[in-house]
């Protein structure tokens, strides 16, 4: 009876002691949720949960949807769970939860085994019980950092404990606010696999050129293999721990089910094959384009307050990824060769000469001045340069650029400056002149050396590509592209001594020929616009400009009319599509439009554009330009006669005093392009204008673009003639103007002897 009886109340009080442990872990859970008195630190709102954060790379489109590049503080990209691989899902799912579909977040089974498996029978192998819902939770919100800033968080134990616990209500929570598919989506998107490569997405385009949606077995198994340790299983850094993990991975599928043993015995024993590359921006197509937008975008996240490095905001340009490759190989196949010219040209020699052709003292020397390396010797030795370029002529390992390839080297600071600074640049920009949208960008030879933008950034004496502004402005007031002028020097008086200046042509001499205002454009003769722009003076000039978008600072001097003042070839190329554009401007353009990352529309862009000059005008100047590819002695005369077949092609070369810089434009019915090439500095430059006019140095890039671009069926872009005004009075055909200007006289000179005799 007394046994009975001590043997009910043992019973009790282990009921008691369960009941009490199962009402004590009810509050203690309790108490974390509404974080008592502050003890365990804030769990996430039910708002955070259904918008849980996370940092979201902003992805740029070009016109033809495909992907150009992304901003981002870590490179991430979502995708849906349709949008992922079975391979990738059952890998998961038999490698970290395999009772994921029968839990609600928290797999007590599981938690269960490893407790008995780990802490009873010391089996190391037993694996974790943290389901993916509670890894999520871990990655999600950062239980166990931002969230776990309460007072008890800090006592050893206890704070792991509270961890867990936190896990394990966000866990529960997920479960509620998402189904089974989003939450394994949203572990694949948020998860880190290394190699900068934050979620499944990017994981795949790093690791093995890929999409999520094509991911093979073996290459899911790599990748879920990553989610135990990024670091220790990584395939590039620890090839043998990545091949072992692989294959547990693989035989996890094998044991429940997703995989064949034969399968399994084939891909087990072979090795990963990896096509790695991560992601930079300086690899890919428009480099520099991509730097350029992104200060506009930068400002645009600012003023509407979005955060363009974690918000996945979706931004479509109008450049077209097959003009953009076309473009690019243009330049860099010309460039190529320039580049072999132009080492040949100075074999032996320094470039940098003065107007004299003299060396540059102390060239190098100032450019190292300007250096990080400079200012970093400057701040260890202060003023004492001795010091300072004994340093800078010490000889490190680095890689250098060549048209061949990166080449690893031995050089001194300064031995690279003499390196670099002998390379020839480039910029080339095409825009359709009918709405404004910008096609292709390429701002330099090589984003990763050099980073210096020469389409909107860089600004360079446009020289004789400025004139078809000036005799615009001409025609608009007046003038006709058959008025006749001849060939001789045109004086200005100018302050200064001398008093007067005389512009020469590129030849040094005039012939003293009579010619029309077209003649003389297409010759590119200075005298033509030298005299042009005494008759209607400089303002004139200036204010047309500016009506044709050149924003850069201009002398309103006579020396404008020969392309003395800096431009860019963004503006360049905006008011030449003026011509094409019946006379509107449109600002050159480049972001159509900016989505959230729901694909919701932010902001759709317009150009600005504006009535610059009549449509007659406008028409008047691309048969101008024309003349440049069908004059005898026409500068554009050189292009490949398959463009200008059933073509109409304007254009016009430029070439600045001393050859620092060529230049090409040409317009079509459906492009407007324009190509600048010259040293990093003006005195780095040919010495003859054989190798240093822009026919040679500018116009083949133009010319090669064209080609790919018209060889392209694909594109909206052909042959054809440009669109003429229904309204259009100006006579064009300089004979029948001659004879009209001849009646003109007649008629003139017979009303004048009617009056005298009548006075008789």
């Amino acid at each position: 009876m007394k046994n009975s009886t001590k043997y009910k109340k043992l019973i009790i009080a282990l009921w008691s002691i369960f009941f009490l442990a199962i009402l004590g872990f009810s509050i203690f859970i309790y108490s974390i949720s509404i974080n008592f008195n502050g003890w365990y630190g804030e769990l996430p709102g039910l708002k955070s949960l259904e918008n849980p954060k996370s940092d979201l790379s902003s992805i740029l489109y070009f016109a033809d949807n495909k992907e150009m590049g992304k901003y981002y503080r870590y490179n991430r990209s979502q995708v849906t769970f349709d949008e992922l691989s079975p391979n990738v899902v059952n890998a998961l799912i038999a490698t970290e939860d395999i009772r994921y579909s029968k839990h609600s977040g928290i797999d007590l089974y599981g938690l269960g085994r490893v407790f008995f498996k780990s802490i009873l029978m010391f089996d190391k192998s037993a694996g974790g019980g943290s389901t993916i819902s509670q890894q999520l939770a871990k990655i999600l919100f950062r239980t166990r950092s931002d969230l776990s800033n309460g007072s008890l968080n800090d006592v050893p134990v206890l704070g792991l404990i509270i961890a867990k616990m936190k896990e394990w209500i966000v866990a529960v929570k997920l479960e509620r606010s998402y189904t089974k598919k989003e939450i394994i989506a949203m572990y694949l998107n948020t998860f880190e696999f290394g190699s900068n490569a934050f979620g499944i997405k990017t994981a795949s385009q790093t690791f093995f050129n890929t999409t999520p949606d094509q991911l093979t077995v073996p290459e899911a198994a790599v990748l879920v293999g990553l989610c135990k340790n990024p670091n220790l299983y990584s395939p590039v850094y620890q090839p043998e721990n990545a091949f072992q993990r692989r294959n547990v991975v693989l035989n996890q599928m094998r044991k429940y089910g997703y995989l064949e043993d034969v399968a399994y015995d084939s891909i087990s024993s072979k090795p990963i094959e990896l096509d790695y590359d991560v992601e930079n921006h300086n690899d890919g197509l428009a480099t520099y384009f991509r730097g350029v937008i992104l200060w506009d975008l930068l400002a645009w996240s600012k003023q509407n307050g979005y955060d363009l490095y974690e918000d996945g905001l979706r931004i479509y340009t109008t450049i077209d990824s097959r003009m953009q490759k076309y473009a690019e190989e243009a330049v860099e196949e010309h460039m190529k060769f320039q580049q072999e010219l132009f080492d040949e040209h100075w074999e032996g020699k320094e470039p940098w000469r003065d107007e004299s052709g003299r060396v540059l003292k102390d060239f190098v020397k100032n450019e190292a001045r300007r250096t990080k390396a400079y200012s970093y010797w400057q701040n260890q030795y202060g003023d004492d340069e001795d010091k300072i370029f004994e340093k800078l002529n010490e000889p490190k390992p680095m890689k250098v650029f060549s048209w061949e390839g990166e080449i690893d080297t031995t050089l001194s600071t300064m031995d690279s400056i003499r390196y670099f600074k002998q390379f020839l640049h480039a910029g080339f920009m095409a825009m359709n002149p009918n709405n404004g949208h910008i096609k292709a960008w390429v701002g330099g030879i090589n984003h990763k050396y050099f980073k210096y933008d020469h389409v909107k950034q860089g600004r360079r004496q446009p020289g004789s590509t400025f004139k078809p502004l000036v005799y615009a402005a001409a025609i608009d007031n007046g003038y006709s592209p058959c008025y006749e002028i001849q060939d001789v020097p045109v004086t200005f008086e100018v302050p200064g001594d001398p008093p007067t200046w005389t512009p020469s042509n590129s030849g040094g001499k005039f012939s003293g020929e009579t010619m029309t205002l077209r003649q003389a454009m297409a010759r590119s003769l200075n005298s033509g616009t030298a005299y042009v722009m005494q008759k209607i003076g400089p303002q004139t000039v200036v204010d047309y400009a500016r009506r044709l978008g050149i924003e850069s600072p201009l002398a309103a001097v006579p020396s404008l009319c020969l392309g003395t003042s800096d431009v860019s070839i963004y503006e360049l190329i905006g008011a030449y599509s003026t011509f094409v554009n019946e006379g509107f401007y449109t600002e050159p353009f480049y972001i159509e439009r900016i989505e959230d990352k729901n694909g919701k529309v932010l902001k759709q862009f317009v150009p600005k554009t504006g009535e610059a000059l009549s449509s007659e005008t406008a028409y008047a100047m691309l048969h101008m330009l024309k003349g440049s590819t069908e004059i005898s002695g026409g500068t554009a005369l050189g292009l490949d006669r398959e463009l200008r077949e059933n073509n109409e092609i304007g254009a016009k070369t430029g070439t600045t005093q001393n050859y620092s810089d060529g230049w090409f434009v040409g317009v079509t019915k459906d492009l407007a392009a324009g190509v600048w090439v010259g040293g990093d500095e003006r005195s780095i430059h040919f010495r003859n204008i054989g190798l240093g006019q822009g026919a040679r140095m500018a116009m083949p890039i133009w010319e090669k673009f064209m080609k790919k671009v018209y060889e392209d069926e694909s594109l909206p872009v052909s042959k054809g003639e440009f669109n003429k005004p229904s309204n259009f009075s100006i006579e064009l055909d300089c004979d029948n103007y001659k004879m009209q200007q001849n009646n003109m006289t007649d008629s003139t000179e017979q009303i004048q002897k009617f009056n005298v005799d009548g006075i008789q």
